[in-house]
């Protein structure tokens, strides 16, 4: 629980000043989002729990990003309560991060990605990545900006994950169901059924199996992140119209 905002909670923080919290945000988003609109940045919004494996991803991301000549055009805003850890590890794997410390707060909040923001040369990149805070529940409430929630979800967390944390997943785009080399050791562990899960909660239910150590699903990530800039332009198009 965010001692800041209380995260929506009544009994934490009066509705009131719960709701004027979240529409400060929402307009912080809004900045967010023109800004990162009028450089053509595509923002992904990666959440998911403590372990779920996102700075893992990242760094394939990294590998995968490199090997098409694209890494020096991903950046990453890595959010943490107390340490750059995971910032150091994305740096260490090629690509252009910072941290943003949170302290006590149990997410990121558009204000810390605008801070972040000045600290990163983010207006030249195609990509940029805003690693949440590791939490199920509070980082699905709050706006960044982004133009797309995808959530890394491992297998080792179990199969009622998306039925426990609806929200978390209802606004999700994508979700990234990690560590699937260690299905032979969790014969308990049903994908099929965590995609029936999903399916309950997801507006419209995406996931990808992946592993880093294998390498399953990288490619269709990569693939599904060129399919959001291709969107992206193709909006732009429409929205210039013909030249």
């Amino acid at each position: 629980m965010c001692d800041a905002c209380g995260c929506g909670d009544s009994n934490v923080v009066p509705v009131a000043l719960s709701e004027r919290v979240l529409a400060a945000n929402d307009r912080g988003a809004r900045h967010n989002r023109e800004h990162f609109h009028d450089h053509g940045v595509i923002a992904v919004n990666l959440m998911g729990g403590p372990g779920a494996g996102k700075t893992a991803i990242l760094e394939a991301s990294a590998q995968a990003l490199a090997a098409l000549g694209e890494a020096e055009k991903v950046g990453v805003l890595a959010g943490d309560l107390a340490t750059d850890h995971d910032a150091a590890r994305v740096r260490a794997a090629g690509i252009l991060a910072e941290s943003i410390t949170t302290g006590s707060a149990c997410h990121l909040d558009a204000e810390m990605v605008h801070r972040g923001l000045h600290r990163l040369a983010w207006r030249s990149l195609d990509f940029l990545f805003i690693e949440n805070v590791g939490n199920l529940v509070c980082p699905a409430v709050y706006d960044l900006g982004q133009d797309a929630n995808v959530v890394a979800l491992s297998v080792t967390e179990g199969e009622d994950k998306p039925l426990k944390y609806p929200t978390m997943f209802q606004k999700a785009d994508l979700v990234l169901l990690t560590k699937t080399d260690l299905l032979p050791q969790l014969p308990d562990i049903d994908v099929a059924r965590i995609a029936t899960n999903l399916s309950h909660v997801m507006p419209k239910p995406a996931m990808i199996t992946m592993s880093v150590r294998t390498g399953e699903g990288i490619d269709q990530w990569i693939q599904w992140l060129h399919g959001l800039k291709h969107l992206r332009a193709s909006m732009r198009a429409s929205i210039v119209g013909p030249v």
